[in-house]
């Protein structure tokens, strides 16, 4: 396969910050010096020293006008002009000699390339809780979206323009690595994953609460898997009315051989029932929908480019 080489001075290096006075200027310094010279920092209201540091290191600085890392990142793409966009977090976990890694399948014609931190040789930088919540959503992120991404919390990612133009994000806080990841899957984005080092956070305290983070990014994941796999959504939902009206059906035939009736729980748990097999169908129909207008999307991308091709001929 062709390779193209990419150019660094045709790569932004993205980092989102809050409060990173203690790592931001080395971490600039560290892209200028491996010849990254375009550093863009969206900086969330930092009480600290942070935008200063960062200016002096070289970077363009601007100061984020909502509040959270999705915001941030979202704002980022208004100043995006670059074919290449790297993102990584700002707290000196990350290394800038990964970024090369990151960006080379990029030249080889993926669309994102994720930094992969869950491997073997990183895990002593993670607190126990926070490895065994990332697997665990990692598995959940594979069940609702059918596709296993191996870290889809990483903050270490190479994209090009084009595959980030194509996103539809709204994500405000951390939810937006996994948004990042459910576009990634419904645009049907090739992805690399690449193992990347992962260190311990140096003098500053993390932003993220692993159990109620955690707790939201769930959320987010199953939120998500309604465009992309409607069954899982509406499945689920729909599994869990008929179990409702299963349970109090199976109380309502222990009561019936004890000579006692309830009518009226009984009408309850067929209604249940109908409803949740109802739900669960109605996920069958979108998915067949959904499929169908992913379909007819192909069809038309296949026909623009066929245009293309004929317009570029006749050019020639």
């Amino acid at each position: 396969m062709y390779i193209m080489d990419i150019e660094k001075d045709q790569v932004c290096v993205l980092i989102p910050t809050l409060n990173e006075e203690p790592t931001i200027g080395d971490l600039i310094r560290q892209f200028i010096s491996l010849g990254y010279r375009d550093v863009l920092v969206i900086d969330g209201k930092s009480t600290d020293r942070t935008r200063e540091i960062a200016t002096a290191a070289g970077a363009r600085v601007v100061v984020q006008t909502g509040k959270g890392k999705g915001n941030a990142f979202i704002q980022a793409l208004t100043f995006l002009e670059k074919p290449y966009i790297l993102l990584l977090d700002g707290d000196g976990t990350y290394d800038p000699e990964d970024a090369v890694h990151l960006l080379n399948p990029l030249g080889m014609g993926f669309d994102q390339s994720i930094g992969n931190r869950l491997v073997e040789t990183n895990y002593s930088s993670f607190h126990r809780l926070n490895l065994t919540g990332n697997r665990i959503l990692n598995w959940l992120f594979k069940v609702a979206h059918g596709r296993y991404l191996y870290d889809i919390l990483s903050g270490y990612r190479a994209f090009t323009l084009s595959s980030l133009r194509r996103m539809h994000l709204y994500e405000e806080g951390f939810g937006i690595e996994t948004e990042i990841s459910s576009e990634a899957v419904k645009n049907k984005d090739r992805v690399a994953v690449i193992p990347v080092q992962y260190g311990v956070r140096v003098g500053s305290v993390t932003k993220l609460d692993p159990i109620h983070d955690g707790v939201k990014i769930g959320r987010t994941i199953y939120r998500l898997a309604k465009l992309n796999n409607p069954i899982f959504y509406f499945g689920l939902i729909g599994a869990l009315i008929t179990l409702c009206g299963v349970g109090i059906g199976i109380f309502i035939v222990t009561e019936w051989f004890k000579k006692i009736d309830h009518i009226p729980l009984t009408i309850l748990a067929m209604l249940l029932v109908i409803a949740g097999l109802q739900i669960f169908m109605f996920g069958i129909q979108s998915d067949m929908l959904l499929a169908y207008q992913r379909e007819m999307l192909h069809e038309i991308q296949n026909l623009r480019d066929e245009v293309g091709t004929g317009n570029k001929s006749l050019n020639e």
